[in-house]
């Protein structure tokens, strides 16, 4: 079996191409995947794994802004992941991350997402580590919130801007539907 893997911005995706994104998503997350879920992944690049019966795997980082301490940084947000189901523990959500993780590594002064309880496995054997400290959300209505109920499942990936102190908390940029 031959597995093509292609980074690719949103921009340069077909429209059927966007589609069977869509479809992969839909089916991994089994009715749990909704119109903001998919807007949060637009935008950005798109890791896609294609094998000779068509996209068995798919995920994007988009860029976010997050203040660490007095600074407003640059993270590249991981969106997305899913595997077809015929094709899960056979290292293709790896493939798709190594592909992101370049992405972070060179472009962004860290990485983030925020991780299932069944994807978390993944993203910490490939060194993401826990957020550690407090998790925030700048609200275009209440000013700064806490996100107690992420800070359990948000996960980073030091980059340009090396290491964060957990003492400090992270205050993520607002988003309709999941802030993180």
């Amino acid at each position: 079996m031959s597995i093509r893997v292609r980074t690719v911005h949103t921009a340069d995706l077909s429209p059927d191409e966007l589609g069977a994104v869509r479809g992969l998503l839909d089916a991994a997350f089994e009715g749990d995947f909704g119109d903001e879920d998919w807007d949060h992944g637009l935008g950005g690049m798109h890791a896609l794994v294609h094998d000779s019966a068509g996209l068995v795997a798919h995920g994007a980082v988009v860029m976010r802004r997050v203040r660490h301490r007095t600074r407003w940084l640059r993270a590249g947000y991981v969106e997305n992941v899913a595997v077809r189901a015929d094709a899960r523990r056979t290292g293709l959500g790896g493939r798709v991350m190594a592909e992101l993780e370049r992405v972070v590594d060179r472009a962004y002064d860290l990485g983030a997402l925020s991780a299932s309880d069944e994807g978390a496995r993944l993203y910490t054997s490939r060194g993401w580590r826990l957020w550690g400290g407090r998790v925030h959300a700048l609200s275009p209505l209440d000013g700064i919130v806490r996100l107690p109920e992420e800070e359990d499942s948000t996960f980073v990936r030091p980059a340009l801007a090396g290491p964060l102190d957990t003492a400090h908390e992270l205050v993520f940029d607002w988003r309709d539907g999941d802030v993180l």
